[in-house]
């Protein structure tokens, strides 16, 4: 799902508060102890290069004695120090760091698999999949390994200075003012860095939606020999990634050697006044080295800010996208005062009921209708007319435009979605099973269902025989998509979940359509079986279905052109019976 438009932006300041409240402050103790290690780390850094001059001075220049065991120990301890203090920082930074990920991701699945179906028809979700894998790293480096190696490489920087401060004021004075120069160096390819960050967002999201459609349409990509095309579709989407990521690492890596590069000029001209100093007297072999020592030491971690430029800048551009995505609500969502659906009989009535799929023109122009408890409703008529869309009004995948949906005389908006979902059972032409058991996939509803209850609505779904000659029988995966099982056995684990379900409206979108004979035989019986005593509508296209209903509807652009059962419309000579006389004694589909 993509980000609302630039003026819905958060500002840096907001972006920085938010990402403290919501996933660092709740760590706050794990960041707090890994931020004393990184001043552990800066401190032992500065007081080893301090080191440097008695080193010199008392081992080599003028040697004293103890000075040969001292400092050696002196300086393994505080390596040894450091060291730990390093490693302690790495383990709460990376354990912080995948908490931080983990959270991300799981809030981005949660508002995708929340949304609008509307909003994930009309955005591809490969997006969302771009933002899960890449987005979720970015912040996670900013916002853990960035402040805490920005905190560590800073104060590094500080205890240089001091060092160089306690060894020569003037020379530190003047190296001080050269600091502005570096600042604009990094502040300049860091604003690089950003604009190549964001556009390599944007086609990581091409990208996976790329992917995505192809792997998704394989049959229509293979059957059309388009696959060269569609080769060259992503290459070009990876060209395009590629570029912006290039142009990113460019700015990366140029930032380093332009600091490098002015430290080691500010190197040659400390070098050629401390050269002038100790002719003078004024600065002796330890006190060089150490100066040295510690403007190498700031040169290290200047180098390392200038590369941290460039990872908020990253994680700031993903935590804009992050928020930005958190922050659509969807439409479809429970009303203040809400209440849970009551026990009833099932009635669902339709009234005056007008629909949109957003700004385009109207699918349904003032239905209505009713169906009770234990009456079997069928939609029938020309492709477009609106059938699906008025069973998804039902279980409010949608919400109607005008007028009204009732369960039991309550305005469906008025009850909680959990509910009244609760209380919906839909069988689909497609029905999707999960890569999992098939077990797991008929107890999908409910997932605290007893084995003897699995196998009962097994049995009543005519599933219970063809699952037993599986392998593993109830323990068998379905596969991704229940691609492991024929067209027939899906449907009839759909169907068997929908009787382990137990709602008192069932909704079958085109349940047998897309059914060979002996199938549709089998889970026609199946579906005779589940529809007893259930508020019941069915979109159907095969005669054999619907001349069995109570009351059937004919849909026509939006409108309902006939109704009455089978006998009396065909009778009437109307359009369903030119449907009917225009199929293949298979169908009722056709054009009007």
């Amino acid at each position: 799902m993509n980000a609302p438009a630039d003026h819905n932006r958060l500002s840096t300041r907001e972006i920085l508060a938010r990402t403290w409240r919501v996933y660092l402050a709740p760590r706050w103790t794990g960041l707090l102890l890994a931020g004393l290690c990184a001043v552990v780390v800066a401190v032992l850094s500065a007081r080893l290069v301090q080191i440097l001059e008695p080193a010199i001075n008392d081992l080599i220049a003028r040697p004293k004695p103890g000075a040969l065991l001292a400092i050696p120990l002196t300086i393994a301890a505080l390596a040894i120090g450091r060291g730990l203090a390093q490693v302690l920082q790495a383990t709460l930074v990376n354990r912080i760091g995948n908490a931080v990920v983990g959270d991300v991701q799981v809030q981005l699945f949660g508002k995708l698999v929340r949304a609008d179906l509307a909003r994930l028809r009309s955005q591809h979700s490969g997006a969302f999949v771009s933002s899960v894998l890449y987005d979720a790293g970015l912040i996670r480096e900013a916002a853990t390994a960035g402040i805490i190696n920005y905190t560590q490489h800073a104060l590094t920087v500080i205890g240089a200075i001091s060092v160089m401060v306690s060894n020569d004021l003037v020379l530190s004075l003047a190296l001080i003012v050269a600091a502005p120069i570096a600042s604009v160096i990094m502040r300049r390819y860091a604003r690089r860095s950003s604009r190549a960050a964001q556009g390599a967002m944007a086609e990581t999201s091409a990208l996976s939606t790329a992917i995505m459609e192809s792997l998704d349409g394989v049959r229509v990509v293979k059957i059309e020999n388009r696959e060269a095309f569609e080769e060259a579709r992503v290459a070009e989407v990876v060209r395009r990634r590629q570029d912006f990521l290039v142009r990113g690492a460019n700015a990366r890596a140029r930032a380093a050697p332009a600091t490098e590069t002015l430290m080691t000029l500010i190197t040659a001209a400390v070098i050629a006044w401390a050269g002038l100093r100790s002719q003078e007297g004024g600065m002796n072999a330890g006190a060089f080295v150490a100066f040295i020592g510690a403007l190498a030491l700031a040169s290290q971690s200047l180098r390392q800010l200038a590369n941290l430029q460039t990872v908020f800048s990253e994680g700031l551009s993903a935590a804009h996208r992050l928020f930005a995505a958190l922050d659509v609500e969807p439409e479809v969502r429970d009303r203040a005062g809400a209440v849970e659906t009551p026990r009833g009989e099932g009635r669902v009535a339709f009234e005056d009921v007008r629909f949109a799929y957003g700004e385009g023109p109207e699918v349904l122009e003032g239905v209505s209708l009713t169906v009770s408890r234990g009456e079997t409703v069928a939609l029938v008529g020309p492709s477009g007319g609106g059938k699906s869309t008025l069973l998804n009004l039902i279980p409010r995948f949608y919400d109607v435009t005008c007028g009204r949906v009732t369960l039991d005389g309550r305005d469906v908006r008025d009850l909680t979605l959990a509910s009244l979902r609760r209380r919906i059972a839909l069988v689909t032409q497609e029905p999707f099973l999960f890569d999992d058991t098939l077990r797991a996939n008929i107890a999908y509803a409910r997932p605290e269902a007893s084995e003897a209850e699995i196998e009962a609505a097994a049995r009543a779904a005519a599933a219970h025989d063809f699952i037993l000659a599986l392998p593993q029988g109830y323990d068998t995966p379905a596969g991704e998509a229940g691609l492991r099982l024929s067209g027939g056995q899906r449907q009839r684990i759909a169907i068997a979940r929908a009787f382990l379900k137990d709602a008192p409206i069932l909704l079958l979108d085109e349940a047998t359509s897309a059914l060979d004979s002996e199938s549709e035989a089998q889970v026609q019986a199946a579906l005779a079986r589940l529809m007893e005593g259930r508020t019941t509508l069915l979109v159907a296209h095969r005669l054999s279905t619907v001349r069995t209903a109570d009351r059937i509807y004919v849909l026509d652009r939006g409108r309902i052109a006939e109704s009455g059962t089978h006998e009396s419309l065909v009778a009437a000579g109307g359009l369903y019976a030119r449907l009917a006389r225009g199929a293949d004694l298979e169908t009722v589909e056709a054009k009007a």
